[in-house]
């Protein structure tokens, strides 16, 4: 159940976000990405997807998980009912039924990995296993575990009414466990690596402002300064004919105003007007 997903996945923000060991993006930020780039239709992903929903959002580590168990865990006591009774005009009773009490305490599983967004490697893979304090009676396996497992998604998993459910004290137990641990991996977590330069082009000149076809998905953000630059020639092997590098001359400067994923707008300033095709560097 994808609500149900997003709910403990909520939780976990939360409890990292109080923690502190991590600065966490928005979860309307990551859902965006994720709609947008078309990822994880099937309800997985894997660990290269994931290094590039990373890279798209600017952050160190992603983390994806499953949940492999949500419900009740059973002990069950039955109490076998004596021969048969009939009722009043034939209609059978109780007859040779067993009434059984089941007495369940809520479980809930989750597994996770940690994925680095630059390598897509599995920096750290960790389970979880939240059981509540409380057991639940009902008869013959019936119960309010089930109903309540099955109705989690369309609850509100932050609310205190939540939080009070037999299913609700599972969550929170495994919720806790795994924000502890990732807690503790915090001081391990690899360096991050620096974050390559943006460069993009001029895609259109209006006066004094430019339009770059570089935006929030190249790490450009309002503020940002570039350079403007003017290819002047290509320098080439002489043998193979590739291109080496490229000289450039700079002309002048462009201060991001407005930025959208793809595209940013910014207020240019130099010693010639710019022209589509020149290159900006950050």
């Amino acid at each position: 159940n994808q609500d149900v997903g997003k709910g403990i996945a909520d939780l976990l923000v939360t409890k990292l976000v109080q923690g502190g060991a991590y600065s966490v993006i928005e979860r309307k930020q990551l859902d965006k990405i994720l709609a947008e780039q078309n990822f994880g239709q099937s309800g997985r992903v894997d660990e290269a997807t994931a290094a590039k929903i990373g890279k798209i959002l600017g952050v160190d580590i992603i983390i994806v998980g499953s949940i492999n168990t949500f419900g009740r865990d059973d002990s069950s006591k039955n109490v076998g009912g004596g021969g048969g009774v009939r009722l009043p005009g034939g209609v059978p009773g109780i007859g040779g039924m067993r009434v059984g009490r089941n007495k369940a305490k809520a479980v809930v599983g989750i597994n996770y990995r940690m994925i680095n967004s630059t390598t897509a490697e599995i920096f750290y893979a960790g389970d979880t296993r939240g059981e509540s304090k409380r057991e639940s009676a009902s008869v013959s396996g019936g119960g309010g575990i089930i109903g309540e497992a099955v109705g989690a998604g369309a609850r509100d998993m932050s609310s205190s009414n939540f939080a009070e459910t037999i299913i609700g004290e599972a969550v929170y137990s495994a919720v806790g466990q795994i924000a502890s641990q990732l807690e503790s991996k915090a001081s391990s977590l690899p360096a991050a690596a620096p974050a390559k330069a943006a460069e993009g082009m001029v895609a259109e000149v209006a006066g004094s402002i430019l339009i770059l076809n570089i935006g929030k998905n190249a790490g450009v953000k309002v503020g940002d300064k570039f350079t403007v630059e003017r290819p002047i020639k290509e320098v080439k092997d002489p043998e193979t004919g590739k291109v080496l590098r490229v000289l450039s001359d700079k002309i002048g400067e462009v201060v991001i105003t407005e930025v959208d994923d793809i595209s940013a707008v910014g207020k240019y300033t130099g010693t010639q007007p710019a022209k589509v095709k020149d290159k900006v560097k950050k």
